[in-house]
């Protein structure tokens, strides 16, 4: 059925005159099976559209209809033979052999899956009961035709024999009603046919769906196998990760350090070019000390020269008391004098004497 054909069927469910009516709807995300490949899903939808049950009174039928603005997604004549299959949580599916298609339905949550296969059961049990009372009438109308039929000849014949020409006539019209009740007998049991062919056609069907279930159902496991690969791929990164992080901060902890040293380095290396420089400078210190202990040595000499000089004055100043008295003012000076000389003798030697312990 096309969709010009589905919505002049939507147009009649709109009719107050027809009887066909929705008993549920709900919303849903609507796909149908790849022709090509029979395996991938293509969308019908780009959102989630409404899916409803109609139930037709004077065809005593039941039907899946969707419709996404003037497009018919879905239009599905429910069957015994039908069977939805819950694939996940949110999924399910089933087959249309009349469509040649596999419609499926992915629900917003697990409860409204629940909802729309509960309703789906009923109204295949509903279908099912409806396809037994029509079968119990082609057989009862099968089987009053065939009795009608066995008997109509006998009375057709002893009428022609013995009846007369009224007779003939007012017998005419009842053997065109048994060909008709024989033509329907025949188009019924023509229907029984193609419903027999068309349940074969669904379990082939639905064979293919369990193979293609199966199928998911391998695809599924393989994917959540590559994906408990993949979370632990995950947290080994993580662990490698910190790792990295910890022997950055070991880096960054080592530069600190390094740096930390190498201006350590750069103090003893200035300390140490203090240390040439005053090395330098050592020799010139003790070339000095060795002139003023020369000096000192001298102002030794000198004083011993000095001292015994005094002895002899000292002398002449008892052999002189005159002369005693006129250099005794002399003397004192040149005792100041040479205090001060012994004075300056003495903290040169000091200066010395400190400068050698330096050293």
């Amino acid at each position: 059925m096309n969709n010009a054909e589905a919505l002049i069927g939507l147009r009649h469910t709109c009719d107050p005159a027809d009887m066909e009516q929705p008993i549920f709807t709900t919303r849903a995300h609507v796909f149908q099976i790849d022709p090509s490949t029979k395996k991938n899903w293509v969308p019908g939808s780009k959102q989630a559209v409404t899916v409803s049950y109609f139930y037709d009174s004077t065809r005593n039928s039941y039907r899946i209809i969707s419709v996404d603005g003037t497009k018919v997604i879905i239009n599905s004549t429910i069957t015994p033979n039908m069977n939805f299959t819950k694939t996940s949580q949110k999924f399910g599916q089933w087959a249309d052999s009349r469509a040649n298609t596999v419609f499926g339905l992915g629900f917003a949550s697990e409860q409204q899956l629940a909802k729309f296969a509960e309703k789906f059961l009923e109204v295949k049990e509903a279908a099912k009961l409806a396809r037994e009372k029509s079968q119990e009438k082609m057989e009862t109308s099968s089987q009053q035709s065939q009795e009608s039929g066995r008997e109509t000849p006998s009375g057709n014949q002893a009428s022609s024999f013995n009846g007369t020409d009224d007779e003939k006539i007012s017998i005419g019209p009842e053997n065109e009603a048994l060909k008709s009740e024989a033509e329907q007998s025949r188009k019924c049991e023509l229907e029984l046919e193609a419903l027999t062919e068309s349940n074969a056609r669904l379990q082939e069907a639905l064979e293919e769906q369990k193979i293609s279930a199966e199928n998911w159902r391998s695809r599924v496991t393989q994917s959540q196998a590559e994906e408990n690969q993949l979370r632990n791929q995950i947290s080994e990164l993580e662990l490698q990760c910190k790792e990295v992080n910890l022997e950055k901060e070991r880096n960054v902890q080592l530069t600190l350090r390094i740096q930390q040293l190498e201006s350590d380095l750069q103090d003893k290396q200035q300390e140490l070019e203090n240390l040439c420089k005053q090395a330098e400078i050592i020799p010139q210190l003790m070339a000095e000390c060795e002139n003023l202990t020369a000096k000192l040595q001298a102002a030794e000499l000198k004083s011993q020269d000095l001292s015994e000089k005094l002895k002899l004055l000292q002398g002449e100043i008892d052999g002189s008391q005159h002369k005693h008295k006129n250099m005794k003012t002399e003397l004192k000076k040149f005792m100041d004098v040479l205090d001060g000389k012994i004075d300056e003798l003495h903290e040169v030697r000091q200066g010395i004497s400190k400068l050698g312990i330096d050293n």
